[in-house]
């Protein structure tokens, strides 16, 4: 049996999410288009993979999905981010309490307080 990935056995219309931890670890996750950053943090949280343990977190409050560069909002959809149906999308998935302000204001805020970009671990 060969050990290649199974994104060749990804339904036509649901959306394949690899995920990536800050430690690197993967996981992979099946959803609909209709599914939100919402939904699909509630779900991970829900169905924490056991070689996660280590990396788990209080609430699925604070998972936040980071596709191509920008945090995604709670109400943006995989459809509306035009995924392609049927094949597997890398994100990566952080803790974090807050979003980044749009107008890019939080580097320089973090510069002043002294405060890291780095997650905690509870």
């Amino acid at each position: 049996m060969s050990n290649s990935k199974m994104s060749s056995n990804v339904p036509a219309d649901m959306i394949n999410l690899r995920l990536i931890l800050v430690s690197g670890k993967t996981k992979e996750f099946l959803f609909s288009p209709n599914d939100s950053a919402s939904d699909i943090a509630k779900h991970v949280y829900d169905n924490w993979p056991m070689d996660w343990e280590e990396e788990q977190v209080s609430s699925p409050n604070i998972l936040r999905l980071i596709y191509q560069g920008r945090f995604l909002h709670g109400n943006v959809t995989l459809g509306a981010l035009k995924l392609p149906f049927g094949k597997t999308t890398v994100m990566h998935l952080v803790a974090r309490e807050t979003l980044p302000e749009p107008n890019s204001q939080g580097q320089r805020n973090r510069e002043k307080t002294g405060e890291s970009n780095c997650c905690v671990i509870l």
